[in-house]
């Protein structure tokens, strides 16, 4: 793999989309083959990568995420950036994703040399769409894209797990604010550091000034994720390409706050901490499950726990020492 992957290095370093798109495709390949292979090239890539601005963006159905992405996308672009966008589906297996889908709904985005889209990994399971997401972003950084935007696809899944991967977290509303403020999971409104209330124009500019004071008191009552930021709240019509450089300069503006006050590091470091140690256990619950000596026992204890015949703790115990006694 050594001697093959270096013209395929040099290619992604020169932001050739074949070879960006070719090497993702060796990421979320299922062949063990093919993920040493990935794994290899990653590691090449890992000193060229991390100096991006990683933006994760969610909002509630029908907010019109879509269009906001390709708008902000290509005024960045207009600023001299180059943007990749990476979109996050943890049900894209059941449904079929939206492998088409991504690149019709922001065709003009899509089509830019300077930017780069990629549907969601077709995984069923978040976990591994989130280790394929969090792989693609740093060959995305390592091909010269200095803005990744992680989009969640949905509400109440993934924004968490998104959040855990970016430095910036912006969450998408409506005018309607009373609607909105019950539609949405307080968890989501938590994670947060900037709200943008979208479609501010024509007769519901006047709705989302209302709306924009009501979620700023509804964040004033929620702690705040950190130290030296408080979220802002701003207005936009993605439509109308309006209040764009507003949203870029808060962003601007977040970055220099937290860098200056060490928190940015500080998130980064813990971020990739904390997604080794999420890769550990799911190494070790994958073969632990897959042990031989376990795989009886297991669906006979599942068994016993799900007829209540057995306690869950007890079930549990069982399988560890059966597993710690085999593994000595």
């Amino acid at each position: 793999m050594v001697q093959n992957s270096v013209p395929e290095l040099e290619q992604i370093l020169q932001g050739n989309r074949r070879a960006i798109a070719k090497a993702i495709t060796l990421l979320e390949s299922t062949r063990s083959e093919s993920f040493e292979q990935g794994q290899e090239l990653l590691e090449s890539l890992l000193p060229y990568a991390g100096k991006a601005l990683r933006i994760g963006i969610t909002g509630v159905p029908g907010v019109g995420k879509s269009t906001f992405i390709e708008a902000f996308g290509l005024f960045l672009i207009e600023q001299g950036h180059r943007v990749a966008v990476l979109a996050v589906d943890p049900s894209s297996q059941l449904t079929g994703g939206s492998i088409m889908g991504d690149k019709t709904r922001m065709n003009e985005l899509a089509q830019h040399p300077e930017a780069f889209i990629r549907p969601s990994p077709s995984s069923g399971i978040l976990g591994g769409v989130a280790r394929k997401t969090r792989e693609t972003m740093l060959i995305c950084e390592a091909a010269g894209y200095d803005v990744v935007i992680v989009e969640t696809v949905g509400v109440g899944q993934s924004e968490t797990m998104v959040s855990s991967m970016v430095d910036l977290f912006l969450l998408l509303m409506l005018p309607n604010a009373g609607d909105e403020l019950q539609g949405i999971k307080k968890g989501v409104l938590e994670l947060a550091d900037l709200v943008v209330v979208n479609k501010s124009d024509g007769k519901q500019e006047s709705l989302a000034k209302t709306a924009q004071a009501e979620y700023r008191k509804a964040l004033h009552l929620l702690p705040s994720t950190k130290t030296s930021w408080t979220p802002k709240i701003l207005r936009c019509s993605s439509l109308e390409k309006r209040g764009m450089d507003e949203i870029w300069e808060a962003v601007k503006n977040f970055r220099e706050v937290l860098q200056s006050s060490g928190e940015w590091k500080k998130q980064r470091q813990t971020q990739t901490g904390k997604w080794m140690w999420t890769l550990v256990e799911e190494g070790l619950l994958k073969n632990f499950r897959n042990h031989p000596h376990l795989q009886k026992q297991i669906p006979e204890l599942e068994k016993a726990v799900e007829s209540g015949k057995m306690l869950a703790t007890t079930a549990a115990r069982k399988l560890l020492e059966s597993w710690q006694t085999q593994s000595k």
